[in-house]
């Protein structure tokens, strides 16, 4: 049995419970705050993980900006890369994800929680709208995760697919830090055939200033941030 079904089985009448949680705190999501409900996020992640002996070292947390929103661009792994993040980011923070992935069982439960955006790709309209929002929501001081490769491939061993342009006009949109992140063997966790106990370690490296990138291409801020995430896991990996 792999992680994924395991950790459901191991954890079913937590699933269950946070299900309805959820699902009754957003009837009326303006009874609860941001902070107070993206806490009952991280606390499902954290009884997952204490369950089925997952647990994700952070680095440089020191580096996430103290005020105002920003951008998270990490590398993208698998179906654990946000409950990661989320069990080391302190202050409240949301996500992006594909449309069609947003409507599982305890998926969708989780991104209401902390007020998520579904993207439907293949529609540039849409996406247009989605980005706009995110970026007035993250010039009020929200913070964010995109991930700028878009999808994941299956039991990646930490290889860094080529970084899409597109996803950083959303930073410009919104002019805040970039804040790349890297991931390390978080495909282990759920998409991998590695069984049981795993660690997973997620560096945030400097943020970089809206002023660094604000007349750059697309092309080139991709290009940059993809070359420092792929740097750090050759220098913590030794490949």
């Amino acid at each position: 049995m792999n992680n994924y079904y395991r950790t459901i089985i191991i954890n079913l009448h937590r699933i269950i419970y946070y299900v309805i949680k959820a699902r009754i705190w957003m009837r009326h999501p303006e009874r609860h705050t941001e902070e107070e409900r993206y806490a009952v996020a991280k606390e499902m992640v954290t009884k997952m993980n204490k369950s089925a002996g997952y647990n994700t070292i952070a680095y440089g947390t020191e580096n996430l900006p103290k005020e105002g929103g920003y951008l998270l661009y990490p590398n993208h792994q698998g179906k654990y890369d946000v409950p990661g993040i989320f069990f080391t980011h302190e202050k409240p923070v949301s996500f992006v994800m594909d449309e069609k992935r947003s409507h599982i069982i305890l998926v969708n439960e989780f991104l209401e929680l902390v007020d998520g955006k579904r993207l439907v790709l293949n529609d540039p309209r849409q996406a247009i709208t989605v980005f706009q929002q995110v970026a007035a929501e993250i010039r009020q001081g929200r913070k964010y995760i995109l991930f700028p490769e878009g999808g994941y491939e299956e039991n990646n061993q930490n290889v860094v697919e080529e970084f899409k342009p597109g996803s950083f006009k959303l930073a410009q949109m919104a002019k805040c830090p970039i804040v790349p992140t890297v991931l390390i063997d978080s495909f282990k966790v759920f998409n991998s055939g590695h069984k049981g106990p795993a660690t997973t370690y997620i560096y945030y490296l400097e943020p970089i200033p809206y002023e660094e990138f604000k007349s750059m291409k697309t092309k080139d801020i991709a290009k940059m941030v993809e070359d420092r995430i792929k740097a750090k896991i050759e220098e913590h990996t030794g490949a």
